[in-house]
């Protein structure tokens, strides 16, 4: 009795210790998978070219250039003006008895020539010059007045003044009184105005040296009622 159940038991116990074994050796001897990694992307390089590259070069624009302003060529009334304006300063030099401020209105020149109030002739700056030196220390309350002045301008370069004059002074302390008319010739040099020309002549000239035929008819008197 006690074999015939011993055997059933033992067999038994040695399939469920093949079985165990079975198990054990499927687990340990299959290896586990590796992961794969994830290949690295290649960057893709552009390809080189055998042309050398020229440098950009930036071109600056040019500069402006600033225009200068055109000069306008004198008008005849920016002439006239500046005439007018030698004019008076050689009246003015007249009347405090300048030389220098008169001599600077006339053209510096041995070409220059005045006809004289008393029928003399002056030729040549430089006499015109001496003339005042000698004659202006001598001069005393000197007073011009001017009447009917006029102007003329001769083109851009050219002007003919003309005027009435009355002139008093004291002359090495003895007064006198003159009156007569002036005619002044100028001309433009660069922007400076000279007189070239100077004409003066007594209003009441002395009537022997006035020609017969020239002299002023004389008025005849009025009949008495």
């Amino acid at each position: 009795m006690t074999t015939r159940f011993v055997l059933p038991v033992l067999l038994l116990l040695v399939l469920a210790a093949a079985a165990l074994a079975q198990n054990t050796n499927s687990s340990a001897t299959t290896p586990p998978r590796p992961r794969t990694a994830a290949t690295p992307t290649q960057t893709k390089t552009a390809p080189k070219t055998t042309d050398t590259e020229k440098p950009k070069t930036t071109t600056t624009a040019p500069k402006p250039v600033a225009k200068k302003p055109a000069i306008a060529p004198p008008t005849e009334a920016s002439g006239s003006q500046a005439v007018v304006a030698a004019f008076h300063s050689l009246l003015d030099g007249i009347r405090h008895a300048d030389v220098g401020a008169v001599t600077a209105v006339y053209w510096n020149s041995p070409r220059l020539v005045l006809f004289n109030n008393n029928g003399s002739v002056t030729r040549g700056w430089d006499q015109v010059k001496k003339n005042r030196a000698s004659s202006y220390p001598e001069l005393k309350d000197v007073k011009l007045d001017i009447k009917d002045e006029a102007w003329t301008m001769m083109g851009r370069d050219g002007a003919v003044v003309t005027c009435l004059w009355t002139q008093s002074q004291t002359y090495k302390g003895t007064p006198e009184t003159a009156s007569g008319r002036m005619t002044l010739v100028f001309k433009r040099f660069g922007n400076a105005w000279k007189a070239i020309h100077l004409h003066t002549s007594p209003d009441a000239p002395n009537p022997a040296s006035v020609l017969p035929s020239e002299q002023a008819p004389k008025s005849s008197p009025t009949p008495t009622p």
